[in-house]
């Protein structure tokens, strides 16, 4: 295998000139694409339709180069592009067996693994059945992707449904109860139950032990290298797993750390200096509210501003913070980190290119 990352500059949602001359140049080469990260200047909230307009986008000029094989493509769109975050997308390619070119050399590189769940009913976002179908998930893409640990896992990128309100109206029709009648609220519950599935997959959690009512609410469960984002432009988990494996060869490779709170500015420093010969190429965060209303100690009011909600005010945060440590503000930052490092931080990875 051999994987390789791009950043793709967007004038706007439905933009697609940066990436057709990229692909135009040979830069990138459509065959081998199996994912797409995109940051979309919505709200990111419910009501965000600039990612299913990408989505749509994207498919039609993938479509347009490979035919049906652009069927195969994850399209993770994460709306909101708050402060000084640039829109913009991030294409995930991977080649694999005589494709390739040269056999792995034993050094470990950037291994990627793609796995869709199944579509899931109303009633199971939020809950048990959505965090073991993402377990399952999980680790099919981590053997699909070659990866032989779960210390060389490094990010995993879930796209997750929600809830709206013809979704819970029909659950009701069925005599079903859903795990919340609130939209807005579905995200989370959505967005932490797949952080646990990828907790329990890899290990960092107990899976069997998981209850309904974990979700949002055992701050102490989460894994430290989820990543998770909803929206209401698909029905089942997309799951994106970046790893490092010695069977995967090339010059990118992924590290990770845990931002503690929203301006731990460190924890990417942390990696920067770990790898000072090599180029960062693009840099993958969660955002979040502390849930207690403070931040080392001093009050903020994310969490009681009714015009704005809170996943807005961290993104723009965290963006601003890991923006001024990377010095630049094309990153890949996603709001909502329920169960994606510990509660008021959140997960933090960043793709290097070796240059010697």
């Amino acid at each position: 295998m051999k994987c390789s990352v791009v950043r793709i500059p967007t004038g706007s949602p439905g933009d697609v000139s940066a990436l057709r001359a990229a692909v135009e140049d040979g830069s990138i080469d459509p065959r081998d694409v199996v994912a797409v990260l995109g940051k979309t200047e919505g709200n990111g909230c419910v009501n965000d339709f600039t990612r299913g307009y990408a989505v749509r986008v994207l498919s039609d000029f993938f479509a347009s180069r490979i035919g049906e094989d652009a069927s195969r493509i994850s399209y993770v769109m994460s709306g909101g592009t708050e402060g000084v975050l640039s829109p913009h997308l991030t294409v995930i390619s991977r080649k694999s067996g005589a494709a390739a070119g040269a056999p792995a050399t034993g050094a470990k590189s950037l291994a990627i693994g793609v796995r869709h769940t199944r579509d899931f009913l109303p009633e199971e976002i939020g809950r048990t059945a959505q965090i073991e179908a993402v377990a399952d998930a999980v680790r099919e893409a981590i053997a699909e992707a070659g990866i032989a640990s779960a210390a060389d896992v490094h990010f995993v990128q879930i796209k997750c449904p929600l809830l709206t309100t013809d979704a819970v109206r029909e659950a009701k029709a069925r005599g079903v109860q859903v795990a919340t009648e609130d939209t807005y609220k579905s995200m989370g519950l959505s967005r932490g139950a797949s952080a646990l599935g990828a907790a329990a997959a890899l290990g960092e959690i107990d899976g069997a032990a998981l209850t309904d009512e974990d979700v949002c609410h055992a701050w102490e469960k989460y894994s430290e290298v989820a990543s998770t984002s909803a929206g209401s432009e698909l029905s089942c988990c997309e799951v994106i797993v970046f790893g490092n494996s010695a069977e995967s060869e090339g010059p990118f490779f992924i590290d990770h750390g845990v931002m503690k709170d929203a301006i731990d500015g460190d924890a990417l420093r942390r990696l920067l200096d770990a790898h000072p010969g090599a180029e960062l190429v693009q840099v993958l965060a969660k955002a979040e509210a502390d849930p207690d209303g403070v931040v080392r100690g001093r009050r903020h009011t994310m969490l009681n501003d009714s015009d704005i909600n809170h996943t807005r005010h961290a993104r723009a945060v965290v963006g601003g913070v890991l923006a001024y440590v990377s010095g630049d503000p094309m990153i890949y930052v996603s709001g909502g980190a329920e169960h994606q490092g510990p509660a008021g931080g959140g997960s933090v990875a960043a793709i290097f290119k070796r240059t010697e």
